[in-house]
């Protein structure tokens, strides 16, 4: 199966949310651990064994591991099957971006011999389209999927992503190239389905974009996306349910929760709870 077709039937079986893993150190601290590699392992082990069952999807921020070395990054390799085991995709949130060889090797985390092998990767565009090339054919070797930054949270993200290249911003001209790969005539789909691209179905495309839930209103023009939209932002930064809807309507969107969740702390039925509360909310 596609990473589309394999996201959109976990969100039907278990809603559309996305739990952030992100053991930065004032985390780790406030649940009674240390900040090393076995307090890295003991909350990540904690957060699959509460989650990875009952979300859709999980997406671990690369940084938190990397920052403790090749001990962090054992815990990732250890928890990313496990999780992919309970049913829950992941989602590696590294912001890669590069060109050539450089950007093939990262994209290597979509292979399923990886030793970390995950279902999609966050991806940078700031190199040029073109750059992330060979990432786009790795995903699409191997069934994975890419979501590329278009429009995102941050406060000062409009000082780039506005900006005009032509008539277009920088940000529509990113989302304009990712819906050209989830064209169906490039997937080996159905042109028939086209237009049903841009919502939850076997059709969904791969490849999708990062959209902040915090706008204060969508700029960007998602029509021809045909993917599903990574909209971060919810709780802790103020975004809201409310907001998914106003931005996005009925769109396939996987809005993205992690201080709102992972705050309830190192207790499995506190971390499940606060995620079902998110997704019930969701479903309402």
């Amino acid at each position: 199966m596609t990473f589309g077709a394999r996201l959109a039937a976990a969100v039907a079986d278990r809603g559309p949310l996305c739990v952030g893993i992100d053991p930065h150190r004032e985390l780790l601290l406030e649940w009674g651990l240390t900040d090393d590699a076995e307090g890295l392992r003991r909350f990540t082990d904690l957060v699959v064994d509460a989650l990875a069952g009952h979300v859709a999807v999980l997406k671990p921020q690369l940084a938190f591991y990397e920052r403790h070395g090749s001990a962090g990054l054992a815990v990732l390799e250890d928890a990313v099957p496990a999780a992919r085991a309970a049913g829950a995709l992941v989602l590696l949130d590294a912001k890669r971006g590069d060109i050539g060889s450089t950007m093939a090797g990262y994209a290597d985390y979509l292979r399923p011999d990886h030793p970390l092998a995950v279902d999609a990767l966050t991806v940078s565009p700031y190199l040029g389209p073109d750059s992330l090339e060979p990432a786009r054919r790795t995903a699409d070797e191997f069934g994975g999927g890419l979501f590329v930054l278009a429009r995102t949270s941050n406060p000062d993200a409009a000082t780039f992503q506005s900006a005009l290249v032509g008539e277009r911003s920088v940000a529509q001209t990113v989302v304009d190239t990712v819906g050209r790969w989830n064209s169906p005539d490039r997937a080996g789909g159905d042109p028939a389905d086209a237009d049903q691209q841009g919502r939850w179905g076997p059709s969904t495309g791969s490849h999708g974009v990062v959209v902040g839930a915090t706008l204060a209103e969508l700029d960007v023009d998602l029509s021809g996306l045909r993917g599903p939209v990574l909209a971060p932002g919810l709780g802790a930064q103020g975004g809201s349910v409310a907001d998914l809807r106003r931005l996005f309507g009925d769109r396939a969107v996987v809005p993205s929760v992690s201080r709102d969740v992972l705050r309830a702390g190192a207790d499995a039925a506190a971390l499940r709870a606060a995620a079902d509360r998110w997704t019930a909310e969701l479903s309402a």
